[in-house]
């Protein structure tokens, strides 16, 4: 049983920023590829950012340039910094991880709301 478990989410103005954070627990042999989806509502979906195993990342064009994905091993916790944030940023967040227990999984968090007001 593996659960990942987000915190940071909120309510803050244009132009502010917000650190997400998602903790991976439970039956974990190793975390290969951990990330952020977000979901507008009404609208699907979307990739946020990803961080390899390596430390290798990669961003939507939205987020480029505004958000740092890091991860930290030891505490199996990935983390999203979101700086200059816009209206349409808001969204719910949701983190997910690779993991490997006697296969690869991939796991999801229940979401953070992230709301920005103009």
């Amino acid at each position: 049983q593996v659960q990942l478990v987000e915190s940071g989410g909120g309510l803050v103005q244009a132009g502010g920023s917000l650190r997400l954070s998602c903790a991976a627990s439970g039956s974990i042999r190793s975390i290969n590829a951990m990330g952020w989806y977000r979901q507008a509502s009404g609208k699907r979906r979307e990739l946020v950012a990803t961080i390899t195993t390596g430390t290798s990342t990669s961003y939507a064009d939205s987020a480029k340039g505004r958000f740092t994905i890091s991860r930290d091993n030891a505490k199996n916790t990935v983390y999203l910094q979101m700086n200059s944030l816009k209206p349409e940023d808001t969204a719910v967040y949701y983190c997910y991880a690779l993991v490997v227990t006697t296969y690869e999984y991939d796991y999801w968090g229940q979401g953070t709301q992230v709301t920005v007001s103009t």
